[in-house]
């Protein structure tokens, strides 16, 4: 599974991107304290359920996993987050930001073909 540096460099910035986007709507969304308790923990629970819930032996990863899922459930996992963090974005009003955001994630997991073939075959 060979993906080029351009597309595993996009998708951390995505990885990123998506924590941003995350913490922006828990500020967005809410009020008071609520607003810290949001922007801090939306990041922090995404951050947390990325790197615990993998597909043993992922290449695309270390291969380790600490909670070893089916493909489907890690691809669901993925999207659900990284889609996430760019609505986060977009209902915050930063919506040209959310929309790139979400275009780039579709053109990752396009020339990510191989990866996603893996995925859906563990």
């Amino acid at each position: 599974m060979g993906n080029a540096w351009w597309n595993l460099t996009l998708r951390f910035l995505l990885e990123l991107a998506a924590l941003l986007g995350l913490g922006i709507a828990g500020w967005h969304l809410s009020e008071g304290w609520w607003r810290w308790a949001l922007a801090l923990a939306l990041p922090i629970i995404a951050a947390v359920l990325w790197g615990t819930f993998a597909v043993l032996n992922d290449p695309s990863r270390s291969g380790r996993a600490p909670v070893p899922v089916p493909g489907t459930v890690r691809l669901a996992l993925e999207l659900v987050i990284l889609f996430g963090g760019a609505a986060g974005f977009y209902v915050a009003g930063h919506m040209a930001t959310g929309i790139v955001v979400a275009l780039l994630i579709a053109i990752s997991y396009a020339c990510s073909l191989d990866r996603l073939g893996w995925l859906l075959k563990q």
